[in-house]
Parts: structure tokens; sequence; C-alpha cells
């Protein structure tokens, strides 16, 4: 093989090896964002209330039981179970060996309260999500990307936001608030149009507008009297009265809410006080877990393939492609036949070919 052919050979088939490690990283880098900042040996719940990664066990908690678990015991206490995962929420304490278990021990942590009486649950603990309480994935509905709502944690499809198809583009927001939680807490309209994402001001702004011209716009529905408003409060002073649908909000828009005792005793009678804190978000809690990044496969994997020599590469090359050949001649049988593909039968392909391994005769890399 001349040398420009071999080069050509370890351009075309690096492109591809490198691809796969470059898919594999964004994978660890969203594992390490949801499950960084938890452990994976130790039960969470000596820690209190906080925000984590959960799993509900539906093998455990029959008959509409909500409860719980942390990512340790999902793996301790857990395997094999049928787990719903439930992403991250705020506040909540490890249920795993509580009473919802009926007589079922935690195994890495023994003494426990009966109940988590400050524990928050919703219905995505029943494997349901949106207004339209279906699962995701939904067998029997369209594919279509669920935002989280910031207050109440629910998710919800982008169709199903109120928002009239003006949602903004993904890089354009920082956080959501669903339409749901927007009625329950009206007032936090006043800071959208300044806050919330480029679409949304302009549509408020308008909408604002027809308020002000309005003589008989009432107040009687507002969380909070703007007429009344405290001498120091830096609540804007708009009307809410029209204003309708989901919010979506620009980073830092949380540091903009009025931090007056008034305004203060009003986010803890709404039960919202978290808005003030700094951790609270889940973009923190993700930026957490990347602290805890060890050194990827990404990384492990240009390491190993930058200390080879030249004909190594190839080598290296060869094998791969050979292994990603027989991969998808593998995998072709279960899509034929409608199968799921289990953790089981890829340790079963590897294994066999390990087994297949063949002592293999390669080119010297020195001449004597």
């Amino acid at each position: 093989m001349s040398d420009q052919l071999a080069e050509s050979v370890e351009d075309d088939s690096s492109v591809t090896m490198l691809d796969v490690l470059q898919v594999e990283n964004q994978l660890e880098e969203d594992a390490y964002a949801v499950l960084g900042a938890s452990d994976d040996q130790n039960c969470t719940y000596s820690k209190g209330y906080i925000r984590q990664a959960l799993y509900a066990c539906k093998t455990c908690c029959l008959d509409k039981i909500r409860a719980a678990v942390c990512l340790a015991c999902s793996f301790h206490c857990h395997e094999g179970h049928e787990l719903v995962e439930l992403y991250t929420k705020r506040h909540f304490r490890c249920d795993c060996g509580n009473t919802k278990f009926d007589g079922k021990q935690c195994n890495l942590e023994k003494l426990k309260s009966a109940i988590n009486t400050e524990n928050k649950y919703n219905q995505n603990f029943d494997g349901i999500y949106c207004t339209c309480a279906r699962p995701y994935p939904d067998p029997e509905g369209d594919e279509d990307d669920m935002l989280q709502c910031i207050i109440c944690e629910d998710w919800y499809h982008l169709k199903h936001l109120e928002c009239d198809n003006n949602a903004p583009a993904d890089n354009a927001y920082d956080e959501m608030i669903c339409a749901g939680c927007m009625r329950k807490h009206n007032f936090l309209w006043k800071y959208a149009t300044k806050h919330a994402a480029y679409e949304y001001v302009i549509l408020l702004r308008v909408v604002l507008k027809k308020a002000d011209v309005k003589s008989d716009v009432s107040e009687k529905n507002e969380d909070i009297n703007i007429s009344e408003l405290p001498k120091g409060c830096q609540m804007p002073k708009f009307s809410c009265a029209d204003t309708k649908g989901s919010c979506f909000w620009i980073e830092g828009w949380r540091t903009a809410l009025c931090t007056c005792d008034e305004c203060k005793s009003l986010y803890n009678a709404k039960d919202i006080a978290f808005l003030l804190d700094p951790k609270d978000s889940v973009q923190a809690y993700e930026e957490a877990g990347k602290m805890n990044k060890q050194e990827s496969q990404y990384e492990k994997g240009m390491k190993a393939l930058a200390s080879m020599g030249h004909v190594q590469k190839l080598t290296a090359i060869e094998e791969y492609n050979n292994m990603k050949e027989r991969l998808m001649q593998y995998l072709q049988k279960f899509a034929e036949n409608k199968k799921v593909v289990r953790e089981e039968d890829i340790k079963e392909f590897f294994s066999e070919m390990e087994s297949k391994k063949r002592p293999k005769v390669t080119v010297p890399t020195y001449c004597r």
C-alpha cells in the first residue's frame, strides 16, 4: 500500500472513529449534567431536601402511590425494577425504604423517617406528563419536544404551552414557566417586558399597550394592587389583566425580581421563594455536576490515538471498521424481527467477538 493511499484510508476512517468518540463525549456531557452532582454509592437521605436526580419505582409502589428514590438506591435497592426517570426535582428527600414501600427496607440507609413530609409529587411520578396527561415517549403520539416548567417542574409538549406557535428558539431563552403557573402567579408578567425572550417582549408590549388605553381596566384579579406598591418596591407597575400563555425567560431574569419585604412575603405565600435562590436553577445544578466530571471516553480515545504510530493507527481503524460491520449485522436481526435490544444482547455480542479473537500478524513497525 502506498503512503498516499494509506493516508487516504487513515483520514476517511479516522473521521468515523472521531464521530463515534464525539457522540460518546456528548452523551457523557449530558449524563454528567444530570448525574454528576449525584452519588451512585451512597443514599442522599442524610443530605436532607435537595435538588437531585430521581427515579419512581413502579415495581415497589403500586396503586398510584407516588414516591421516588435517589440514584444510588436505584442501583442498590431497585436494580431490575421498572423505574421511571424523573430527571431532577427540587427540595426532595429520598423515599426509599419508608412507608410508601410496603415494608421494603433501603439497603444503604436503614434509619429513615416513615414519611418525608416536605416532598412534593406530581403526575410525573406516575409516568404521566403535560396537560394532555400522556406518557413519554408516547407510543400513540407524534414525537414532540418537551420543556420543563421551572415552577411546577412538570414537562410540557411545545404544542400545549398556549404560546400560539410563538415559542422562541432553544438558544434564545434560559427558562420557561408554563401557562398554568403564569396564571397562578400573574404578577410575574410585570417582569416579562424586559426579561422575556425577544418574541414574547414584542407581543407582551402590544397586550400591555391595549390594556393601558382601557379606562375600565380592573386590577381586582391582580396578585398585588399596583397602586398600593410600597415605597422602594422594584416590581414594575404594569397591568397584567390580558396576558396569558407560557413565558420564556432570558438568562439572569431571576435577579430582576424585587426583594423588598412585601415581595418576599408574596413569594413565600405563593411557595415560590426558591426563585430568589441562585442555586435553585437546573442550570446551576448541571454546572455543579460538570465540575465533578472525570476524563471522558473522548479524551481517553484521543490520547490513545495520539500515542499510536502510523501503522498502529491503521490496524486500529481496520479493527474498528470490522467491529462496526459485525455490530450492524447483529443489530439488523433485531430490527427485522422488531425486537428490543437489551443490555444483555450487547454484552453477548462483545463476548462472542472476544472469543473469536485470533493472534494476528501485523506489519512490523521497525526494521532489523
